[in-house]
């Protein structure tokens, strides 16, 4: 079938013509550096007055909006919670099962918690997102009820739910709504409504999600009872960013006051471990905490992990608030294991999607709107968002159910459901996202009558309706949308905009500590994009990565290097989701994200697109492959070159690939080769081995983490042998954990003796007194000593082989590197 997908288009934004001034000043926040590419990018994004850079880049000289700025909503709202003090009333916080719900509880669980006895007067109830989806319902009031709740706290949620709030004033219970989602067309029958939205967009407390909004609620009691509060109302502020963050609002304004004072309150919370939960969920994801990724990529998909796999996502609560050290373990374990689970589901699921899309003449279709009865609905978004961004259309997937015929659940289910006729027993549940700023909210609800359900904003909703239905609605939505834009089937891919065309050279600490003072980012302050031009990838590797237990996850990522002309080293890199297929072979132009990998302890790029160049690329090739004098051999001798600097191989090589590698880069680069690596040390197999065994011992004593990369430099090793190595460790007894950060390694039988790191291997397989374990370990020690004299042998042979050779063989085997000769 055809496919109407045009390719993303690539804008450059202009540098602006920003004057002098706004560049001292920015350079006096930016440590020393030039505070260039931060000023383009600050006046590109309307910070422009002296005031307004300070409060952006400073929060210290920012104010906050006070929380009474909600005008007497929020003062009813504290009126109606001392009521409740004085009166010794129950109090329940009605959540929801998202980042920004559960954080939001978290934050009115905590900062309620100093006005009421926890468990006793307050409790918290957050939906379950596979059977009770969001919102109030009936069946949960039922329940607090039961257990005596007199005032119902919502937060995240409940702005819509008229029906549910008159059904609770029925039972006598009274509410209050804390939200920032999409506004009724009247005022709910509630005690009080705290919602951002009903400021204008221009006002600094628009943007504030769920969680921030409950953080003003919290902070109203704190000044109207100053004295009762035992903790400080700053201890909330980790929670916040989480949420925040987590949730993609715009961070402007207050919004990104709260997250800038979060993040500083998160790694203060972490230096003290006073978040035991938080602390462990970091430690299993590999982050350390102190920037606003380590929430977006780390916690915050963790955390939405637990509601989307499990569908009760209550625990997490006492993930995120509890002092227990053994409870928070076992519960960031349990969160690790839905966030594992939910990245193989999202790819099979993604790639089901593709099958499917691969059989639609996507020239007509304007929307995607796919049903699949297998489909779980926890994941649907995420993969909907997916989509959406590849196929460059609005996507809307649903997972259709036939519901029990079993009279005595037909009638709560269809309920839950909002099924009004009782005949229908099928229906779809999903959701939905959108690209190109398509209203998605207005899309969908133009197609009212046909849903039974529908909740969300722009950019995504969530929707059930009966299968019966789904034709209709397929057809009637892309019809609106066709009418909307005036075509139909021929969407375009989002358009990347690059902030900045930099250089590989100019990537580094330096920049990352530049571009950081922008931080944190998100809606409305992306992370910065850099287009480097004419540049190439080497070290191209992909794998799959592991969870905390060692098992392989079905969720690909390549890592590489970045090169181009401006410098000799490449720069590391990684392209989530993608094979190293998929990476070009030739030059490009590549737009990335600057980030730092925090164990790496080094900066990285993130591929975010790739596009090879149009130059005459082969016809270079073939000019520098015609020269028989473009390989210089500085084996033992001085380099002595007219025109370009060559590129410089300091390192033996091991083969004949490795060498090419590097002929590759001079062919790429239009540059000469120079071999100039000194003659390899010799070590014997013995004392490389015993070196192994005193890294080993060492890492088992601190509990550290070693690369791969540095182990071969330790050991002067290539990465296969160095992995040999590691499995004759395996073999004597030492557990060696791999994770895409690298290896640990430990021990755990007996102790070892302070000659340790010297004993042989036939010591150590003699104390073992098990022929069979001594087998295998003494056969794993001898194909280690093995690689390494083998890779030892090789070495002379490189060091020694004349240039001829050399010159010869790499002119042989350009096919090998994309050139093609007649």
């Amino acid at each position: 079938m055809s496919e109407s997908i045009s390719q993303s288009q690539w804008q450059v934004l202009p540098p602006p013509d920003f004057p002098q001034w706004f560049i001292e000043a920015v350079k006096s926040y930016t440590n020393g550096s030039s505070g260039h590419y931060a000023a383009q990018l600050l006046w590109q994004r309307g910070i422009r007055e002296e005031k307004q850079l300070a409060g952006f880049l400073n929060p210290d000289l920012y104010q906050p909006t006070s929380p009474f700025d909600f005008g007497q909503e929020m003062k009813w709202a504290v009126k109606r919670l001392r009521q409740a003090r004085e009166a010794g009333e129950k109090v329940a916080i009605w959540g929801d099962f998202d980042a920004d719900g559960i954080t939001a509880t978290s934050v009115l669980w905590e900062g309620l918690g100093q006005f009421f006895w926890e468990h006793q007067q307050l409790s918290y109830y957050i939906p379950n997102r596979l059977t009770e989806s969001h919102g109030l319902n009936c069946p949960g009031i039922d329940q607090l009820h039961a257990s005596g709740v007199k005032l119902i706290v919502t937060c995240d949620t409940g702005s819509t739910n008229l029906k549910e709030i008159d059904y609770a004033h029925q039972l006598g219970m009274d509410v209050i709504i804390t939200d920032h989602h999409t506004l009724p067309d009247d005022r709910p029958p509630v005690v009080s409504i705290i919602n951002s939205r009903y400021f204008a967009e221009s006002h600094p407390l628009f943007h504030l999600s769920g969680v921030a909004v409950a953080y003003k609620l919290v902070e109203a009691m704190y000044q109207r009872l100053p004295n009762i509060p035992q903790q400080r109302l700053e201890g909330l502020l980790d929670l916040v960013a989480i949420g925040l963050i987590a949730d993609l609002v715009e961070l402007s304004g207050d919004c990104r006051y709260l997250a800038q004072r979060g993040i500083e309150q998160l790694k203060q919370q972490l230096k003290t471990r006073s978040r035991p939960g938080i602390a462990r969920l970091l430690e299993l994801c590999k982050r350390s905490g102190d920037r606003p990724t380590d929430i977006s990529f780390g916690l915050g998909p963790r955390i939405n992990a637990v509601s989307r796999i499990q569908g009760d996502a209550s625990f997490c609560v006492e993930l995120l608030t509890s002092k227990d050290e053994k409870r928070c373990e076992q519960l960031a374990l349990e969160t690790e294991l839905a966030n594992t689970r939910r990245m193989s589901l999202q790819k099979d699921i993604t790639k089901q999607v593709k099958d499917k899309l691969a059989q639609l003449d996507l020239s007509t279709t304007n929307v995607i709107v796919l049903e699949d009865p297998q489909w779980p609905v926890g994941v649907l978004g995420l993969v909907a968002g997916q989509i959406a961004q590849e196929y460059g259309r609005p996507t809307i997937l649903l997972s259709t159910v036939l519901l029990s015929t079993e009279s005595s659940d037909r009638e709560s289910q269809l309920g839950e459901a909002g099924l009004e006729d009782k005949h229908s027993y099928s229906i779809a549940r999903g959701s939905a996202r959108s690209v190109n700023n398509i209203d998605l909210y207005e899309l969908v609800n133009s197609q009212a009558h046909l849903l039974h359900r529908f909740g969300g904003h722009p950019f995504a909703a969530g929707l059930s309706l009966p299968v019966d239905n789904i034709r209709l609605f397929r057809e009637a939505i892309n019809q609106q949308l066709a009418q909307k834009l005036g075509t139909t089937g021929a969407l375009m891919m989002p358009a990347i905009e690059a902030d900045l065309v930099v250089k590989v050279a100019e990537l580094g600490k330096a920049l990352f500590d530049e571009l950081k003072h922008l931080e944190p980012c998100g809606m409305g302050n992306p992370v910065p994009k850099l287009l480097i031009k004419n540049c190439w990838f080497e070290q191209v590797w992909n794998r799959n990565s592991k969870d905390f237990r060692g098992r392989k996850v079905q969720y690909i990522k390549t890592k590489f290097e970045i090169w181009d002309d401006s410098t000799s080293m490449g720069f590391p890199g990684i392209w989530w989701g993608h094979y190293q297929d998929e990476v070009p072979k030739v030059r490009c132009n590549a737009v990335v994200e600057l980030d730092y990998n925090n164990y790496e302890k080094r900066p990285e790029v993130r591929l975010v697109a790739v596009q090879p160049c149009q130059e005459n690329y082969l016809q270079s090739c073939l000019q520098v492959s015609n020269q028989l004098d473009w390989i210089l051999d500085c084996r033992g001798q001085e380099l002595q070159v007219e025109g370009l600097t060559p590129l410089m191989v300091y390192e033996c090589p091991t083969s004949w690939d490795e060498l090419q590698v590097w002929c590759r880069r001079a062919i790429q680069a239009e540059r000469q080769l120079a071999i100039a690596y000194p003659r390899p040390k010799q070590l014997s197999a013995q004392d490389t081995w015993k070196k192994l065994l005193g890294i080993a011992k060492f890492l088992s004593r601190t509990g550290q983490w070693a690369t791969l990369v540095q182990l071969q430099e330790k050991l002067d090793l290539s990465d296969r042998t160095v992995e040999l190595g590691l499995n004759a460790l395996s073999a004597i007894g030492f557990e060696v954990s791999h994770q895409d950060c690298g290896v640990q390694i430990s021990w755990h039988g007996r102790e070892w003796s302070s000659d340790w790191p010297l004993a042989t291997l036939r010591e150590r397989t003699n104390v073992a007194g098990n022929d069979a374990i001594a087998l295998r370990a003494r056969c794993a020690n001898a194909i280690f000593f093995a690689a390494i004299e083998e890779e030892q042998f090789r070495r002379q042979y490189f060091y020694q082989v004349p240039l001829s050779t050399i010159a010869a063989y790499n002119i042989a085997g350009y096919g090998m590197v994309g050139i093609k000769q007649d």
